[in-house]
């Protein structure tokens, strides 16, 4: 993605664990200069990214993760409120959609864009959070009943979860009821087959759109 020398500033600090420097450039492009919120959460995901990458190569450890998530959780709770939704749009939710990160994974960014994005869009989610063991999957959409199931995860060890997930699903005779949906990381085709998903999504702007498509909504 094309950036300007300041958001190349922001996806730099935020990717080198330079709290105090990122969230000052947040706070300003999303207070004080108008910066479309949308596009602070973008970078923020791109810095993830770079984080993700050097946390498989060692580079990074479980503390630098937790300070990552930390960092984007600050930025995304000044960013949500500021997202403009049209008016009128508050009315009938378009369906439901429940949303975790898989056990062994605790990488929150990307799943917390995709939750904004449907909630703004008008869906009703329910995030479990991360690291979220199998059973309790199935607990939470014996109880919530979703439309479709986002399973969230970074790391390539996050393939066998998402994997061992949707068997257990498979297994528990619930597959049929929704849609699962992968995100996050180096997903593609082959690990969407691989884990057996109806679908993965390279960005929440898809993962809204296939859930559009899956509830029947026009796009």
């Amino acid at each position: 993605m094309e950036m300007n020398a300041r958001e190349e500033a922001l996806v730099k600090h935020l990717a080198d664990m330079e709290e105090d420097e990122a969230l000052e450039i947040a706070k300003a492009m999303l207070l004080e200069e108008g910066v479309d919120p949308l596009r602070v959460l973008e970078l923020c995901r791109t810095a993830m990214d770079m984080v993700g990458k050097r946390f498989e190569e060692g580079e990074y450890f479980l503390p630098e993760l937790v300070l990552a998530g930390e960092m984007l959780d600050t930025i995304g709770a000044i960013a949500k409120p500021l997202i403009k939704t049209a008016p009128g749009e508050e009315a009938k939710k378009l369906g439901k959609v429940l949303i975790g990160t898989v056990h062994g994974d605790l990488h929150d960014i990307g799943k917390n864009i995709v939750t904004f994005m449907l909630d703004i869009n008008g869906f009703e989610v329910k995030d479990i959070g991360v690291d979220v063991p199998v059973a309790t999957f199935i607990d939470e959409i014996r109880a919530y009943r979703p439309d479709v199931v986002g399973l969230s995860g970074f790391l390539t060890l996050a393939f066998d979860s998402m994997k061992e997930t949707i068997a257990a699903f498979e297994a528990a005779g619930m597959r049929q009821d929704f849609k699962v949906m992968i995100g996050g990381g180096q997903i593609d085709e082959t690990v969407r087959a691989y884990t057996g998903a109806d679908a993965f999504g390279v960005n929440a702007v898809e993962a809204v759109s296939l859930c559009r498509t899956w509830t029947g909504v026009a796009a």
